[in-house]
């Protein structure tokens, strides 16, 4: 079992918690997740590790409020215990000076954006960030991000901070300035799949984190399955990061929205039986 012993909200639905791990925070790197469980009947929950601290040995994760288990999670306080903690897993990010990397990050896809951003530039990058959400209570981690970035950029959907406007917008401002050697992008899927777009035109390799598909995490239950390159792979053993050029975003759209109608009834039942204890 693993103790939470820091918690800190980010808004009502966005919360970062630091788990005690120290064998995870010796071993993990950018791009690296955890699978955790909340009770022994629990949901096993893919989650990036967005931070570590080797001495105190601990790890950080940031979660949202998405559906049941997600919500058990975010119930927990400091000093409260999660069952299972298992990692790091998946792939590490590949990461080498290539000049200048522009990095797109959307809602809490920011906070896995973060160990990615902060390794490329002490790999001595140019990094160049644009962040965005729907509103400006919705942006994350800013003041982290830029620590790591040369330059960020923030978008929100009602003007209310930064610029108006889509990530893209703030994306393709950059892309006509400057020379982009590297893209990188995480968030909704939906935002992934016009990044890619967008760099495809403009011929810039881009590297797109797909985890928000996980679900086992280990390659046992097939949930995870997208099309790269024509080619069925899997984001938890394969992944998660894959050239966003080669993904198939709209296969990968419709497998998300599956199992909605379920989670939507799972969900109203925690909801239910929560209320009337």
């Amino acid at each position: 079992m693993n103790k939470i012993v820091d918690k800190e909200y980010f808004s009502d639905n966005v919360v970062k918690l630091v788990i005690e791990a120290p064998e995870i925070a010796k071993r993990r790197k950018a791009g690296h997740f955890i699978i955790l469980r909340v009770g022994s009947k629990g949901e096993r929950i893919p989650l990036t590790i967005v931070g570590s601290d080797t001495e105190k040995g601990t790890i950080t994760i940031i979660v949202q409020k998405m559906g049941v288990s997600s919500i058990k999670l975010v119930n927990l306080e400091v000093g409260d215990y999660i069952t299972d903690v298992v990692g790091p897993l998946g792939n590490a990010t590949h990461i080498e000076k290539v000049g200048t990397v522009l990095a797109s990050g959307g809602g809490v896809g920011v906070a896995p954006m973060l160990p990615i951003v902060e390794a490329f530039k002490k790999a001595g990058n140019k990094v160049i960030t644009v962040l965005a959400a729907r509103t400006k209570e919705l942006i994350i981690l800013e003041e982290q991000i830029r620590e790591f970035s040369d330059e960020v950029i923030i978008m929100t959907d009602d003007g209310s901070y930064g610029k108006k406007g889509l990530v893209t917008h703030g994306m393709e401002e950059i892309i006509k300035r400057e020379k982009i050697d590297l893209a990188v992008t995480v968030g909704p899927a939906i935002m992934m799949k016009f990044v890619a777009l967008l760099t495809k035109k403009y011929n810039i390799h881009t590297l797109a984190s797909l985890n928000t598909i996980m679900v086992d995490g280990t390659g046992m239950c097939g949930a995870c399955r997208v099309t790269v390159g024509g080619k069925t792979r899997f984001v938890c053993v394969d992944g998660p990061e894959f050239d966003a050029h080669q993904v198939d975003f709209d296969e990968m759209l419709s497998r998300l929205s599956a199992y909605k109608k379920q989670e939507e009834q799972a969900y109203e039942h925690y909801i239910d039986k929560y209320r009337k204890a």
